[in-house]
């Protein structure tokens, strides 16, 4: 493969990894502002076309009326606020749309071309099947909220947020390797990098719990929970592995761990490899964990206020981004 071709097709799934990180935020605005359910059924091409006519707009406000969301906690809104939320539903699930196209169309052209041969292309392919799977899953997750209690299953919306970070990460990290691939006898994977790649995920993941058991709306001290190092309430729910999947006290506490773990396994790294061809990396990885810290501290001290808290979910994406970029880096050698 030539260094123009790498070039090219390091360049495309650049792109595709922003348009990931912009589907990220807007999913999250949706779910901060409770939009994901304004939009009841799954077109995948039909729903391409937004609303055109009054008539159009009429019919699928009525088709929310009748959802157990609109009945029980939106029943004063009127068409004019549910356009609102119905746009930023629409606008992510047609993000999803446009990654779709932009990645399989050049991804065609990249085959035809020779561009892309070999494990590349069926790395290529297992990155678009993951896509498929998570427009597929994204319906899921909705249904989950079409029901008498109108509340988005916290496991689907982890699940659909854990896809997307994994898609993100192959993307990003697929290019990075196209742009500094490894040399024979150069390549020494390393443990600290990995672990704090691994750790950054669990977090983000973690983040997904928290956001759909509305736990960051608990607890809104720090560093201590309500005065306490580990609240009494964490192992209230038998059996006692039940409280880490359902009890916002365990979850939120899990999700800071992973955050004090990285505290201090993050500046351990980038001392480490401050004279290291890794060390630009670091820099941007401990930065933007100091800023993701401060925005996550700052939406729970504030209780969720949507800003900051779509914010921290945009930055759990550019953090495992540097994360990324980091272990890639020291994967390649020490030089």
């Amino acid at each position: 493969m030539s260094a123009e071709s790498r070039r090219a097709v390091a360049g495309w799934l650049f792109a595709c990894a922003a348009l990931t990180f912009a589907v990220v935020v807007v999913g999250g605005l949706t779910r901060l502002t409770e939009s994901g359910l304004s939009i009841v059924e799954w077109q995948p091409l039909a729903g391409a076309l937004p609303p055109l006519s009054q008539a159009d707009w009429e019919l699928l406000f009525d088709k929310y009326r009748a959802t157990p969301q609109f009945q029980k906690v939106f029943g004063a809104m009127t068409l004019e606020g549910f356009k609102g939320i119905f746009w930023l539903e629409y606008t992510h699930r047609l993000l999803g749309r446009l990654i779709g196209l932009v990645f399989f169309l050049p991804y065609v052209f990249f085959l035809v071309k020779r561009q892309i041969q070999g494990i590349l292309a069926w790395q290529l392919a297992g990155v678009f099947l993951l896509g498929a799977l998570q427009g597929a899953l994204g319906w899921y997750m909705v249904q989950s909220g079409l029901v008498d209690d109108p509340r988005v299953s916290h496991f689907r919306l982890t699940a659909h947020l854990g896809l997307a970070l994994l898609i993100f990460a192959a993307e990003f990290w697929i290019a990075l390797g196209l742009l500094s691939p490894a040399q024979d006898g150069v390549s020494r994977p390393r443990t600290l990098p990995l672990l704090v790649l691994a750790l950054v995920f669990l977090m983000a993941l973690s983040g997904g719990l928290v956001a759909g058991l509305r736990a960051g709306h608990a607890y809104n001290t720090f560093p201590l929970m309500n005065g306490h190092l580990v609240p009494p309430e964490a192992f209230m729910l038998e059996p006692w592995w039940r409280n880490f999947l359902w009890n916002i006290a365990t979850v939120q506490l899990v999700h800071r761990a992973f955050f004090w773990l990285l505290l201090i396994l993050i500046p351990i790294l980038w001392f480490q490899v401050r004279s290291t061809n890794a060390r630009v990396a670091a820099h941007h990885l401990l930065g933007m964990f100091v800023l993701q810290a401060t925005l996550g501290i700052s939406t729970l001290l504030l209780a969720v206020p949507v800003p900051l808290a779509a914010a921290h979910q945009a930055g759990a994406v550019l953090l495992l981004a540097t994360a990324l970029w980091t272990a890639h880096k020291r994967h390649l050698g020490t030089v």
